[in-house]
């Protein structure tokens, strides 16, 4: 299954890693944003199926919010990647989850996997190891 996936993350290297990892998979990346209005307006100009969301953005602690307006408002799947799970540890209205960072390529592949076989509205009977589930 491919999708059409953002990648909000303002450390160019980790966000570049991401990049390399999502499109081996056979995703298609349409573009990483550092802040949230790069962010709102790559949502705008894009079909976006999934959004990988850090918290801490160049813009400060924006993800929390901008995930939320993602989700609920643009129709986008959002899974948190975070070095700060406990910022969302009560869950985001509308968002899938977190995963914590620093997470390695499997850990993502399964993350991305379980987010997409959900965005279908497929039955899954566990999250993978790592993804700590909203709701």
């Amino acid at each position: 299954m491919t999708a059409r996936i953002l990648i909000i993350e303002d450390e160019a290297l980790v966000a570049m890693e991401m990049r390399f990892v999502l499109e081996d998979l056979g995703h298609e990346v349409v573009g990483t944003a550092a802040d949230a209005k790069s962010a709102l307006d790559l949502v705008k100009e894009n079909d976006v199926d999934l959004a990988l969301v850090d918290i801490h953005l160049s813009d400060g602690p924006t993800g929390v919010d901008l995930g939320r307006e993602l989700a609920t408002h643009m129709g986008v799947t959002v899974l948190y990647m975070t070095a700060n799970p406990g910022m969302v540890r009560d869950g985001v209205e509308g968002t899938l989850g977190v995963l914590s960072k620093p997470t390695d390529e499997h850990s993502m592949q399964t993350a991305v996997d379980y987010a997409l076989r959900r965005r279908e509205g497929r039955t899954i009977e566990y999250a993978p190891p790592g993804l700590q589930l909203f709701g």
